[in-house]
């Protein structure tokens, strides 16, 4: 196994996804991560269910995220195992907490008071909405920091409501951003000694994730961007960017001529002058009554022959099936030891050298190595 993080001490006192899932991210780098959870309860996420899915007595969702790591039971209203913890934290390279503001600094485990006995901690911190300005007491939550962002804006055709993505997409990527901040703080560290604080939160994550539509609106003539009627994909882009209804299902035509197209599809009124921006709407109305007349392998046959950007509409189980995914070897079975039924989940993206990164071991129970670390780290 791959581990570019060899010897790296990462503590994660997060629940649910944003920051469990940078440590996961650091784990499966090669990062030992320590999860700091409360005697008896856990990470909220132990027992937050997607689809009433469990295992072991925990959700399989909570088993993915923390895939991996060692658990520490500590309750850090009791002055003994905060002292534990601070000598933890001593031992530690990183240290992760997604509370609400003001949390950690009542217990004394903010990153000035942190950095007084560890200077070279690198400390992150995930919140919703920032920790200064109106919004910082706002629940924190996923859906919230979409629609606040716009984002659900953005979705779906003209006239239809705003669409939440149908997925935890905010908590993800502002996991990613954590991850990402952390790392380059440990590469400074490395040079210089010197640790630091890095601070992400889910709305500007998402401003982020959004940044090139956004950007094109701050620089733009002040209007709002508009949704196409039909077929949406991409605000900014013109047709034929989209995906149409055929005959016997859907199909994505992506970037390409307009005219190309009309060539392809026999379809004359594709084959003016037309602004493929400009009269967007009409555009795609002509192709999608052209393509609603024949099936999806009629016209993946015909425009992938024409060397056509298009694709056909997978669900996960047509994708797990097919040729492609097979040859990636993407998923592992993280279930624990001892336990019949898998638990299946992707492995982590990144290859080195041609080497993937992560192990995909199994979620610890509450609390399953806090002898081992007492005895290993003195505590």
């Amino acid at each position: 196994m791959m581990k570019l993080l060899e010897g790296v001490i990462v503590l994660d006192f997060c629940q649910f996804l944003s920051g469990p899932s940078a440590a996961m991210r650091l784990g499966d780098l090669g990062a030992r991560v320590i999860k700091v959870e409360r005697p008896g309860v856990g990470d909220s996420g132990r027992q937050l269910t997607l689809n009433n899915l469990t295992s072991d007595g925990d959700s399989v969702n909570f088993q993915i995220i923390n895939r991996g790591k060692e658990s520490y039971a500590a309750d850090l209203k009791n002055p003994e195992d905060l002292k534990s913890v601070r000598r933890l934290i001593d031992r530690a390279d990183v240290m992760i907490s997604n509370f609400r503001p003001g949390i950690m600094e009542r217990m004394g485990l903010d990153y000035e008071t942190v950095k007084k006995t560890n200077p070279g901690i690198v400390y992150g911190t995930v919140t919703g909405y920032g920790t200064e300005g109106p919004w910082v007491k706002k629940p924190g939550q996923d859906l919230l920091a979409q629609v606040i962002s716009g984002a659900a804006y953005l979705t779906g055709d003209r006239d239809d409501p705003p669409i939440a993505l149908g997925l935890s997409l905010a908590d993800s990527i502002t996991g990613t951003h954590l991850a990402q901040g952390l790392l380059a703080c440990l590469v400074r560290r490395g040079k210089t000694g010197v640790g630091g604080k890095v601070e992400v939160s889910l709305l500007e994550s998402m401003m982020d994730l959004q940044f090139e539509s956004f950007s094109n609106y701050l620089n733009g003539d002040g209007q709002l961007p508009q949704r196409s009627k039909l077929g949406n994909a991409n605000v900014d882009l013109g047709a034929p960017y989209g995906i149409y209804k055929t005959k016997d299902s859907f199909i994505a035509v992506s970037m390409g001529s307009v005219k190309a197209l009309g060539v392809l599809l026999d379809e004359p009124g594709l084959m003016g002058d037309d602004d493929p921006m400009e009269k967007r709407d009409e555009l795609k109305d002509i192709i999608a009554r052209r393509l609603a007349t024949d099936t999806t392998a009629h016209w993946l046959d015909v425009l992938q022959k024409g060397d056509f950007w298009c694709g056909e509409i997978y669900d996960w189980d047509q994708m797990v099936r097919s040729e492609f995914f097979t040859a990636l070897d993407s998923l592992i079975d993280i279930r624990r030891p001892e336990l019949e039924d898998p638990i299946w989940t992707t492995k982590c993206p990144i290859r080195v050298n041609g080497k993937r990164a992560g192990e995909g071991t199994f979620a610890p129970r509450l609390g399953a190595d806090t002898e081992k670390l007492r005895r290993e780290f003195g505590l």
